[in-house]
């Protein structure tokens, strides 16, 4: 998705080195693939255009209704989403704004909004931030160990 996204990386014998670029709008099927759509709407936010992703009716039955709570909450950073049938529509590439969000208790959430928030102007407070430790509970020490200005305490704060 990323090279779909026209992201500057490159995969290395040391590891991927990843450069500022602009970035567009992409399409992609991932019914088969549901988890993906937290990271991919957090891409897509910071696309130019209209990113489409196919597959929203497997989002219902996850620890939360993923479809329902990517629109809330990147809503509150000031990304609109639409869902169409089977289709999210992300309108990417505006100003994404720090906010307080809330992960719905749910791992996959609470991590799209935190990678989206690195990038936003303001602070990121999440709710419920704990929901990270399902999957990967060194997630917010990892992203403090690349740079990130992380704060840990009872809610997660993301500053700019």
């Amino acid at each position: 998705m990323l090279s779909m996204a026209n992201a500057s990386f490159a995969v290395e014998a040391k590891g991927i080195k990843i450069r500022p670029a602009e970035m567009t709008a992409f399409e992609c099927d991932a019914t088969d693939c549901p988890d993906l759509f937290p990271p991919l709407v957090a891409l897509a936010a910071y696309c130019q255009g209209e990113t489409k992703i196919k597959g929203v009716n497997r989002l219902t039955h996850k620890e939360s209704n993923r479809a329902n709570s990517l629109q809330v909450e990147f809503g509150k950073m000031g990304v609109r989403i639409d869902v169409y049938d089977d289709v999210m529509i992300i309108r990417g590439g505006g100003k994404i704004n720090g906010a307080g969000v809330h992960s719905h208790h749910d791992h996959r959430i609470a991590m799209a909004c935190a990678v989206a928030a690195l990038k936003a102007e303001g602070e990121t407070t999440i709710e419920e931030a704990e929901a990270v430790k399902k999957s990967y509970p060194d997630f917010y020490d990892d992203l403090k160990k690349l740079g990130a200005d992380v704060s840990l305490n009872s809610k997660i704060k993301f500053h700019e």
